[in-house]
């Protein structure tokens, strides 16, 4: 079992677990593997990462559709609530707050149906992602989003190695700083792997499978 510890913040609610080891993800390897198992389902937790996000949101953004990713809707809701909590700026005639999950279909390419394209086309949308690290899917959501004629207006993430994908802001509560020495990597340029130390579990936005 890879090494397992917390990172604290003031909000004891507000925390990443982590563990530092050698992980697969679809298109890359990593040093560090991101739990937000709780946070994604877990009310407490979920509304304390919420009331944390929608601080850089709450000036001048307009939003009026959450997008969530990674399992997040549980986030997206609380999002969504402190959105409309606050007389929040949105163009949606019924003055609320969408909450939806896209559909994967083949190599990461998002569709949204017919029946929920009234939700992004002509909306503002905010991306809610558990973590960025490749940009992958982001990028995929950004396509998906411009193509059902939405607006982007950033993307938000419990983790994040990087402040923009895309031309859009990413706006994260964690970063590679608060893990000291984290590092991803291509699969085929990873020097754990060339060290000849073991993969210890395949890890992506579901979970964790040790192999």
């Amino acid at each position: 079992m890879a090494q397992e510890y917390k990172i604290n913040t003031g909000n004891k609610d507000v925390f990443l677990r982590v563990q530092k080891g050698h992980f697969a993800t679809m298109h890359s390897h990593t040093n560090y593997y991101i739990d937000v198992t709780t946070q994604k389902n877990r009310m407490s937790e979920a509304k304390a990462v919420a009331r944390e996000m929608v601080s850089a949101y709450r000036i001048s953004t307009v939003v009026d559709t959450i997008i969530c990713l990674d399992g997040t809707e549980v986030i997206g809701a609380f999002v969504a609530q402190e959105l409309t909590d606050d007389n929040f700026m949105n163009l949606n005639a019924h003055q609320t707050v969408y909450v939806m999950t896209p559909e994967f279909f083949g190599d990461r390419q998002l569709i949204i149906r017919d029946n929920l394209k009234p939700m992004v086309s002509g909306k503002h949308v905010l991306l809610l992602a558990a973590s960025v690290t490749t940009g992958k899917t982001a990028l995929a959501a950004i396509d998906a989003v411009h193509y059902y004629g939405g607006i982007v207006v950033g993307i938000s993430a419990m983790f994040a190695t990087t402040t923009e994908i895309g031309g859009y802001p990413v706006r994260s509560i964690f970063n590679p700083h608060d893990l000291g020495d984290y590092s991803s990597y291509r699969p085929s340029e990873c020097p754990m792997c060339a060290r000849g130390e073991k993969i210890e579990a395949l890890v992506n936005s579901y979970g964790y499978s040790a192999i």
